[in-house]
Formats: C-alpha cells, structure tokens, sequence
C-alpha cells in the first residue's frame, strides 16, 4: 500500500533537551545512566510524535549522541589506531574521544554534511583498518520500537557514502580498496536486523548525487548484490540533489525500493517512471526537509499524481531528506507574527504534511480539501504581502556602480601600505573574533529580553565584558585584538535581528554537531540595514587600546547559507542585497577609525552545487557578493576573511578572487594538510592557518603549535604567515582559553627568534 515514511527526525528534543544531557555528562555533572535514560525518552517522544501524526514507517537508528557518521564508524567499529584498540563495545568514553579528543589525541577531523550547515565527524582509514559491528545501541534501539508496538524502519549510512564520506591517512592508499571488507561487517549487521524482525532498512546514500568518479560507480552494483540476498528489503535513499544519471544502474540494483529527491531535483522523475521495475517501490521526497517553508500541495500532488497513477501501492510519500536540518515544532513559536507564521512548517507540521498527502492520492483530494485550501491561502498570501518586496533594495542595488566589486590598488600594494599603518610583528598573533559566551553573558541578555534589565544597564554590561576581553587579550600578548562580541548570541542571529528581511524564532533550534545548536533566522522578504549593527562596540573596544582591534562582520553568503532563505528569487540577487548592506556597516566601520575589518565567509565552500557544473555559477555571484561588501575602503584599511571546516582544493582561484587582504583558515584537525593545495595554488595573499582546535576543551602545547608553524612557513613566506586558532572561541571556556593562547602568543614568539626577527 501506498506509506508514508520520514528518513529521519529532530534528535535534539523540543527544547534541546540532548545538548543539556551532554554537556552534563561531560562536566561530570550527571553520570552514564542518566544520559542514557535521557536517550530512551527522547527517542520514544520523536517516535510517538511521528505516528501519531500519520507517519506508518518511523525511522530508528538516526538518533545520534554526536553525529550519526560518529555512531556509523562506531557500530562498525572503525575506531583509528591512535586512539587504542578495539575490544567489544565502543562504549560512550570512546565515541566522545573521538568526538572531542583527549588530553593525549586530537578529535576526527569535523567538515559539512554535503552542502548543508550540519557537521559530521570525518572517518579515518588506513590499508589496515578493520570492521567488526562494535556498540550494541542501534539494536538496543531496535528492542525499544519493537517493544513499544512501533512499525520500525532502520537507517543506515549506506557503505558507498560512508567510504566516501572518510580520508585516508597513510600515502598511496585509496580507501575504495576497504570495501570488500567493509560489506562483510555491513552483511552481518544486515542479517542481524533481519534476525530481529526488521522488515526495511533505509540505506542512505547520498553521495550517489555528487559527481562520483567512474570506479566509485563500477562499485554500486557490486555492493548491493553481496548485501541484499540476506538482508531485510533494502530501500536506497538520494537525496540533496538529481542521480538521473545513475538511473539505469539504480532500477537494476537488487533492492526493494528508491527514494529520490523532488525538492532539489525535480525534473529527475522523469528519468525513472517509465519502465520503473514492477517489483520495487518508489519514494519521493515532496516535502521540503531542508526549509521552513510550507508544503504548496497543489505542486506536490501535481508530482504525486501522474507516478501514483502508474504505481499505484507501490509510490511511498516523504520529506525530501532527513528532518535534522529544520527546527522541531511551529508551536512553540508564540511569539511569531502571524502572517509570517502562516507560511512556515517545522519538522513536525512537516509530519503533517506527508500524512496529507498520501491521503490525497489514496482516498482523493477532496478528503484533504481543508488542507489544500489552507495551502492555498499561505501561498497567496506570501506572495502579495507588502512585508516581502522593498523598492528601496532594489534601487540601491540598481544604482551600484560597476566598480563596485573591486579594490583600488593591488594586494602587494594595500599590504606595504597597511603594513607602515599598523607596524605588527613578524607572524602577527590574532584570534577569529568570538571569547566565551560566560553564564553572566548570558544572563544579561536574558534579563534584558524579560525586562528585568534597562537597555542602559545592559550596554554598561556588555561594555564591562569588552574591557575584561581587551585586558585578557593585552595580558596574553596578541598583537591584533578583537572585542570578543559579547553582544552576539550567535554570528548570523545577530546580524539578521539589525536586518529588515529577517525574523528571528524563540525555539527554531537545529543541531549543527553535538551539543552545539544553532538558530537559523528565517529570511523572508528584501533585506536593507536600518541603522549601524556594530559601529557603537567597536569603536567602544578600540578606544581601550592602542593596537588594533578588528571589526567582526558576518558575510553575506554565510548570512545567505545560515539561514532559512526565501524561495521566490533567485539566492543570487538575495546574496547581493545582504552584501550591500554590509558594504554600508563597513563603510561606517572605517569612518570611525577601525582599521582592519574580518567579514567571515566560513559557509562559503558550503554553498556549493553537489554538481560541478553548476560551480561556476555558484562561485561568480557567490565571491561577486564578497568584494561588492568588502571593496569600498581605502587602501589602508586591511580586510580579513574567515573559512573553517572546508576543502579548499578545488575552489582555490575563487577564494583568491575574493581578494581579502587575510584570510584565516581551519587546519589545525587535518596537521596542516589544506596548505599543501595553497602552495600549489602559490595563494598571493595573507595566510593564517589555525594553530589550534576550538571544537575540542584539549589545550595544544607550545611545541604542537610550533610544528604546525613549521609546515606552514614551508608554504607561506614569513612576511603573509598569521597565527590564530581555527575558529571562534564562543563556545570555550576562559581557563582553556587563556592557556591555548597563551601558547600560541609563545609559539609565535619563538617563531621570529628562529627566523631572526625582533621579538
């Protein structure tokens, strides 16, 4: 019969109730038992609320504690060497060593789900890596659902995706030869779960939508021929983008079913419905995993329609992808316009929308006409409310003039001149922007929000937080400091509460990795700046001291990629509006006398296509949008940018043509391995390659930094060489802090002894 199914669901909790459980247990606040028990509730919840809205399949298995690519090489047992043998279970203190190291050993590398915000842990793989299933949790989730009465569907991270998702670690080594031995463990778990009474496995292999190399390929067919004949009735899921072009090898796979993206990747039916195999069933994903826009049902169903006439029981209905990427539930958002709540759909009204759906093609449309009709009316609504066109934006953008993209001098010319301004040290030492979120922090902002603190009283403490920042960071020695954004909550909410075009949710919370959760503004209309966002904090922390202090702005398309962004126009023409609007906070940062202004692009590798023929495109209007927010300053004013947790690689000439005079990097994880494709590239700009790890509480030693400095001086002439961690230090703690910095400041320093410069 025709199912509705998810591929996966919210694993944070309503109200985070997971990250709170973790960061408990790691402070050693609350033990095992308790962050277990916390599990076992969450997962019940996020079953329950998926039946009960008339989901027949829920997923089991897509609970993560970390990261589900984490928990993927846990239950494989692919745990890297370094950090000790595997014996049985991979219990929770190695899974979260792996996840956040330990005082001996680095965390896994940490890069992007495909082209979302959502981070994943990298699997490390060597010619002698071997699996054997090694945590028993995927099946004790198993028991849980079976014992609740649940119809369980297990997901999985297919074996192609999860080989291509790791890197190797020793040379000449392709990590594609582990496959072999890869799909005997796959095997076994599959028999097992069939042994326990699992009818379907959800096989998730999204990297079928990337362009995959021609031996990558040859090696689909091989897979699912050694794991379907034992295993429970396999259903392959694409998603993120079109496989058209694997069609043939798909339908020929002996499996009981695909599922394929129509959000991203519509037109792809058509490669599939005709000749469609009589014995698999087909899932397409209509409903919208990836945004909070509402489902127009009408456009669904004119998907649905024609493939359930053909298909009839065998079409299943879904999201598009998994449900992580979208904030739990609407409802607990009360404080929402209404107009602008009306056009919106979290996870769980999502929910709703597959169940109503799949009553439409069974029973007809006029079983669900209520739900149409409100469809109806949310789409009309969007599209001739006065809130989402300005014509104000547009004449701006309109009378941008054509030089607007382009610095006035060269680099080698701007960086002589800001040198003779600013007069730094040899391997200057700086931070990303962010120091630690303290509870006093936080308690300010939250008494100013209930009224129980004066707008005034809550400037003097912010301000009160800028000077304790700028005297630890004079303390510390750093040479170029920052205001430590005490005022931010997060790097794109601020920014999207000062611009017209966003709206902010109380609860719209979405797991990025672990414990830590984001909260994507929702990106509705035409974006303008009102007035100056950072300009009074700035120019606040410079008055403190005499060495410069960096203005911290968020880029546009990191402004763009980390938010919920309007579907009515191209994403191009909704880049150029934000970056206009930074181009005015930058303008008002170099007339108040700060000099070095950061616009931090960490998303932009992020927001590439999965195929790179659409790259070009990508990368014109994407950097385009960088230099027209960055290029309308003097000569003398030093731009930085910021990038962490992307492979550069490929995307080398683009970064270039951004043109910032400094661009800071994550390499600390990958030992400096990213500055390999920088030589090659011979970037011509500033480098500062991050010398430590924020991600992890472990605090590198002076002589860890310094041979990380070592490679990168072997690659980056001294005089464009920059020290600074990998990333913002928001999320740390101010003890850990000042130690890993106070090594890093040391580092540098025995750097210019060694190259004979004045200390």
């Amino acid at each position: 019969m025709t199912i509705a199914h998810t591929l996966g669901y919210p694993r944070i909790g309503h109200r985070r109730e997971l990250k709170w459980a973790l960061e408990a247990y790691w402070q050693g606040e609350a033990d095992a038992f308790e962050l277990l028990a916390t599990g076992r509730r969450l997962r019940e919840q996020r079953w329950r609320e998926q039946q009960a809205a008339g989901i027949d399949l829920v997923p089991v298995g897509d609970f993560a504690w970390y990261d589900h690519v984490l928990t993927m090489s846990a239950l494989l047992g692919a745990v890297p060497e370094r950090f000790g043998a595997v014996a049985g279970d991979v219990g929770l203190e190695l899974y979260f060593a792996m996840a956040r190291g330990t005082a001996q050993q680095p965390p896994l590398e940490m890069t992007k789900w495909f082209d979302t915000n959502y981070h994943y842990l990298v699997p490390e793989f060597t010619p002698t890596t071997r699996f054997s299933l090694s945590s028993s949790w995927l099946f004790d989730e198993v028991a849980e659902a079976l014992a609740l009465g649940l119809n369980p569907k297990v997901v999985l991270l297919g074996p192609l995706t999860y080989l291509y998702l790791g890197k190797e670690k020793a040379p000449g080594f392709s990590r594609l030869s582990l496959l072999p031995r890869l799909l005997v463990t796959y095997r076994e778990l599959l028999v097992q779960l069939k042994a326990r009474g699992i009818d379907w496995v959800q096989m998730d292999e999204p990297a079928l939508a990337l362009d995959l190399g021609g031996e990558w390929r040859a090696r689909l067919a091989e897979a699912y021929r050694i794991l379907a004949p034992e295993a429970p009735k396999l259903l392959i899921a694409t998603y993120f983008d079109s496989v058209a072009d694997l069609a043939q090898e798909l339908t020929s796979l002996p499996v009981a079913g695909l599922h394929l993206d129509l959000v991203r990747a519509p037109s792809q039916l058509e490669a599939f419905l005709d000749g469609y195999p009589a014995d698999k069933i087909l899932s397409l994903g209509v409903v919208d995993g990836r945004n909070v826009w509402r489902c127009d049902l009408d456009r669904a169903l004119g998907l649905l329609e024609p493939a359930h006439a053909r298909l009839k029981e065998r079409l299943w209905v879904a999201p598009s992808c998994s449900l992580i990427h979208c904030p739990v539930d609407l409802g607990e958002e009360t404080g929402l316009d209404p107009e602008l709540k009306s056009w919106l759909a979290f996870a769980r009204q999502k929910l709703e929308e597959v169940a109503v759906l799949k009553r439409a093609l069974v029973e007809g449309r006029g079983a669900v006409a209520e739900a149409l009709a409100a469809s109806r009316a949310a789409a009309r609504s969007r599209a001739t409310s006065p809130r989402i066109h300005d014509p104000a934006v547009k004449a701006a953008l309109a009378s941008l003039p054509a030089h607007a993209d382009r610095r006035a001098s060269a680099f080698a010319a701007r960086y002589g001149a800001q040198a003779r301004r600013f007069k730094l040290p040899l391997f200057p030492t700086t931070t990303i922007g962010s120091f630690p979120q303290t509870p006093e922090i936080r308690k300010a902002r939250r008494d100013l929000k209930t009224g129980a603190l004066s707008e005034e009283a809550y400037r003097e403490r912010i301000r009160a937080e800028i000077r304790t920042a700028v005297e630890r960071q004079e303390a510390l020695g750093l040479d170029v400091l920052v205001h430590g954004e005490a005022e931010r909550n997060d790097m794109v909410e601020y920014f999207a509460g000062e611009l017209q075009g966003f709206a902010l949710t109380a609860n719209g919370w979405v797991q990025s990795y672990g414990s830590r959760c984001v909260k994507p503004p929702i990106l509705y209309g035409d974006v303008a700046r009102p007035c100056p966002m950072t300009v009074e904090w700035i120019r606040y922390a410079q008055s403190l001291t005499g060495k410069p202090v960096k203005g911290m702005l968020t880029g546009p398309v990191t402004l763009l990629q980390w938010s919920f962004v309007r579907d009515d126009q191209p994403r191009s023409e909704t880049a150029l509006q934000i970056a206009l609007a930074i181009r005015q906070e930058v303008q008002d940062l170099e007339r108040a006398g700060i000099g070095m202004i950061q616009i931090d692009e960490p998303a932009f590798r992020e927001g590439l296509p999965l195929k790179r023929r659409q790259w070009p495109a990508y990368l014109e209007w994407a950097a385009r949008a960088f230099r027209v927010a960055s290029s309308a300053v003097a000569d003398t004013t030093q731009i930085h940018t910021h990038m962490c947790y992307s492979e550069f690689n490929d995307i080398l000439p683009a970064i270039a043509s951004l043109d910032a005079d400094v661009i800071t990097i994550e390499t600390s994880r990958s030992g400096m391995e990213l500055l390999r494709a920088f030589a090659e590239f011979r970037y011509p700009n500033a480098i500062g390659p991050g010398v430590y790890d924020i991600h992890s509480p472990r605090v590198p030693t002076q002589e860890e930094m310094m041979e990380l400095l070592e490679k990168a001086r072997a690659v980056i002439p001294d005089e464009r060489l920059w020290v600074n961690p990998d990333c913002g230090l928001k999320t740390r703690g101010w003890p850990e802090v000042e130690a890993a910095l106070r090594n890093m400041v040391a580092a540098a320093k025995a750097l210019r002894s060694r190259a004979g410069a004045e200390p």
